[in-house]
C-alpha cells in the first residue's frame, strides 16, 4: 500500500467552469485520470488537499465525486478555499452514503491512519490577510489543525500534515501553523493553492526542519505524488 497526495483538481464535470481556458490545463481531466491509473492501486490512499470541485452546492458535486469514485484508491478530502459546496460533516457523510461514494471521505478535525502514517490536515488561511476577521479564521483553522494532529497522535503513528494554504510563502510565515507542526513533531507538510505565477514564490524544501512541498495539480503535471 502507498499514500499519494494532490491538490487543486478544480473539477467541473457538473458545472460550467472549465479550467482548460488556462495555459497548461488543456485536457487536464483525461491527463489526470491516465496518470492516476498508472500509479495508484485499489488499496492505496490519496489525499486531496483542497479545491476539489467548482460546485457551489453539495448536490452539484455528483459528477465530480463520481469521477473520483471510479478512480482507484481510497480518497480523503481536505477543504480548499474554492470548495463552496462544503457543509457540515454530517451532511457530507450522509451524501456520500446515499450516493454510493464508498471510496471517498473527509479529513476534518480528525486524522486518518494509512500505511503507517497519521494523515492530518485542514484548510489553513491566507498569510497576508491581517484584519480582525482574518485573525479569527486563522485561529479557527489552527484549532482544527490541532484537533487533527491530536487525533493523529492518538494513533501512535508518525504525522504528516496536509494543508490547502501554504504555511510559508515568500517572506511570510504563518507562525501559528508552524508552531503547531513543531509541537506535534511533524516533519513533512504538503500544501496546494498556488498556481502560476504565484507558484514561482512557493517554498519547497526544508523550513525549520519541516520538509514542505507544493502539490497543486498543475505543479505536479496532473500526477499524484507519492508520500510513502
Amino acid at each position: 500500500m502507498s499514500v499519494f497526495v494532490i491538490a487543486d483538481l478544480h473539477l467541473s464535470l457538473g458545472t460550467d467552469k472549465p479550467m482548460d481556458v488556462f495555459r497548461g490545463w488543456q485536457d487536464y481531466v483525461q491527463r489526470l485520470e491516465k496518470n492516476w491509473r498508472a500509479l495508484v492501486q485499489p488499496d492505496d490512499t490519496v489525499v486531496l488537499a483542497g479545491d476539489i470541485s467548482w460546485a457551489m452546492k453539495l448536490e452539484e458535486t455528483t459528477e465530480d465525486f463520481s469521477f473520483l469514485q471510479r478512480l482507484p484508491g481510497r480518497k480523503w478530502i481536505i477543504k480548499g478555499n474554492h470548495d463552496y459546496w462544503w457543509t457540515t460533516r454530517r451532511k457530507m457523510d450522509r451524501y456520500l452514503q446515499q450516493n454510493g461514494l464508498t471510496t471517498i471521505g473527509f479529513i476534518h478535525n480528525d486524522a486518518v491512519a494509512a500505511d503507517g502514517l497519521a494523515l492530518c490536515g485542514t484548510r489553513g488561511w491566507l498569510l497576508e490577510a491581517g484584519g480582525e476577521a482574518d485573525v479569527k479564521v486563522r485561529q479557527r483553522e489552527a484549532g482544527r489543525l490541532r484537533a487533527s494532529l491530536e487525533a493523529g497522535r492518538k494513533t501512535g503513528l508518525p504525522p504528516v500534515a496536509f494543508l490547502h494554504y501554504p504555511p510559508v510563502y515568500g517572506n511570510a510565515v504563518c507562525r501559528q501553523i508552524i508552531d503547531l507542526l513543531h509541537e506535534y513533531g511533524v516533519r513533512r507538510c504538503f500544501y496546494g493553492h498556488l498556481h502560476r505565477p504565484a507558484a514561482a514564490k512557493a517554498f519547497c524544501g526544508v523550513y525549520e526542519g519541516i520538509n514542505m512541498q507544493l502539490i497543486a495539480c498543475d505543479r505536479l503535471l496532473f500526477t499524484p505524488q507519492k508520500v510513502i
